[in-house]
């Protein structure tokens, strides 16, 4: 027969998390009532895992975030922070006093420094885990752990290793399956304790800076982090900003990147979000940089994929469509492709998006392909799409003085806003159905046409 009381135990040690019991161990009693507090809540998304998982057997999913999710729970360890919950591909974690005693003595500003600094460091050291987690990198990823991480680590280094050691799939692996991350985080008070039915309690925050940061999260950059602009004016005013972006730039300069003379203004990227699902609320936000040789990472991902066809044409395109507001990514593309003989038809794309004057150009002599660079062409492309955003808002009320005098202007306004809605709804469909297609389909027939090249170089040399 088991021993129940032993099996009872061994399931509260298996599933209850050993921060928070321990945290409530410490005070001597079960909390029963909830309190506010601040805290720093981070959200994490994996960007395109429905892409990934094709790759996997679902036992192989299972595995896969189990080995990254330790890796991050290693990250939350150094830190102090907690897991507060796992949902399939994504999981939320907070910084707070109330489970983290050591903080409690602590009087409330270094309280706050503390939440800020390691909340924000723990979402940059994410990132880069997540980079070393691609790359199999056991010698750094299994010396924080136990020995139940370690073998969920190694079990997934397993799985990728396998993938890309494969004769027939380690190029495409190599290419295709890199894990990328989207990170969002807030800072604020939030309401603290136990929720849920007797039975089913579950210690958990509730308040704006928790939906703040699954907002933020939703809307990062895939392979960066966006922050709550209150947290980044808190990041600011402690000095925390500054201290990151010298560090940032140190390092760039150290690995020989781009990044070696972004500024704090590109490390730190102001930017009103807008999301449709809330009824195009609007947000002010910062996306940050966390990846210091981020443009090279990426150029050797599409160097790789050069060499897959047309699947990986249609993945290099996806990438500059992505980060087609970045300078320094678009610049290490484009010297990457001359680099490689891909040749750019930045004079057909030019005559894409601005026709009236790229004839002009042509006329006065201008070479397109040597005067425009590639993140020149995307700026066009960006004012272009920019201008078309900017719809004026309706006339307003009419002022009711009389029925006839009243419904003879209402009449007028509304007409008046048909008219001007309908020119940009033209205008934005032309853009987004034929021009802003047709750029993206130039750049992969250019890329098309440099594996077509190099297919026929091969067939030359096996003749």
């Amino acid at each position: 027969m088991p021993d129940h009381d032993a099996l009872l135990k061994a399931i509260e040690q298996y599933y209850l998390p050993r921060k928070l019991v321990a945290a409530i161990y410490e005070r001597g009693e079960i909390p029963r009532f909830s309190q506010e507090s601040q805290v720093g809540v981070g959200f994490i998304d994996i960007a395109d895992y429905t892409f990934l998982s094709k790759f996997l057997s679902p036992m192989e999913n299972q595995t896969l975030l189990n080995g990254l999710y330790t890796a991050f729970q290693a990250v939350l360890d150094r830190h102090g922070g907690y897991l507060n919950k796992i949902e399939g591909d994504s999981l939320m974690f907070q910084f707070d006093s109330v489970i983290d005693s050591r903080l409690a003595s602590l009087p409330p500003e270094e309280i706050q420094r503390h939440i800020v600094r390691e909340l924000f460091f723990t979402c940059v050291e994410m990132q880069r885990v997540c980079v070393l987690f691609n790359n199999a990198s056991e010698g750094f990823l299994l010396k924080d752990v136990g020995a139940e991480g370690r073998r969920a680590l190694q079990e997934a280094f397993g799985i990728i290793k396998t993938l890309r050691e494969r004769p027939d799939l380690s190029a495409s692996m190599s290419a295709f399956f890199q894990i990328r991350i989207r990170i969002g985080a807030s800072l604020g008070d939030v309401t603290i304790g136990n929720f849920g039915p007797e039975g089913a309690k579950h210690w958990d925050i509730i308040g704006m800076p928790v939906i703040d940061a699954k907002r933020m999260e939703s809307t990062s950059p895939v392979g960066g982090l966006r922050i709550s602009e209150e947290y980044f004016k808190t990041l600011d005013s402690l000095g925390i900003a500054d201290d990151y972006c010298r560090r940032f730039r140190r390092e760039a300069e150290v690995l020989g990147s781009r990044y070696a003379s972004i500024t704090k203004e590109e490390i730190f990227a102001f930017k009103r979000v807008t999301i449709n699902e809330k009824k195009g609320a609007v947000y002010s936000t910062y996306s940050v940089q966390v990846n210091p040789s981020f443009p090279e990472t990426l150029g050797r991902q599409i160097e790789s994929l050069l060499e897959q066809g047309p699947l990986g044409a249609d993945r290099i395109i996806e990438f500059i469509q992505y980060f087609r507001g970045n300078r320094y990514v678009l610049d290490h593309i484009e010297a990457l492709f001359q680099k490689k003989g891909v040749k750019l038809r930045k004079a057909a794309i030019l005559t894409i998006l601005a026709p009236k004057k790229a004839a002009l150009w042509k006329a006065e002599g201008v070479d397109l392909e040597t005067k425009f660079s590639l993140t020149q062409v995307f700026h066009i492309l960006g004012r272009h799409q920019d201008t078309l955003k900017s719809f004026r808002d309706s006339a307003g009320p009419v002022p009711f003085l009389a029925y006839d005098q009243f419904m003879e202007n209402t009449a007028l306004n509304i007409h008046s806003d048909y008219s001007r809605h309908r020119t940009s709804l033209i205008q934005r469909t032309h853009f987004h159905e034929v021009v802003a297609p047709l750029v993206y389909l130039s750049l992969k027939a250019c890329i098309l046409e440099y594996q077509s090249l190099e297919d026929e170089g091969e067939e030359l040399l096996e003749l």
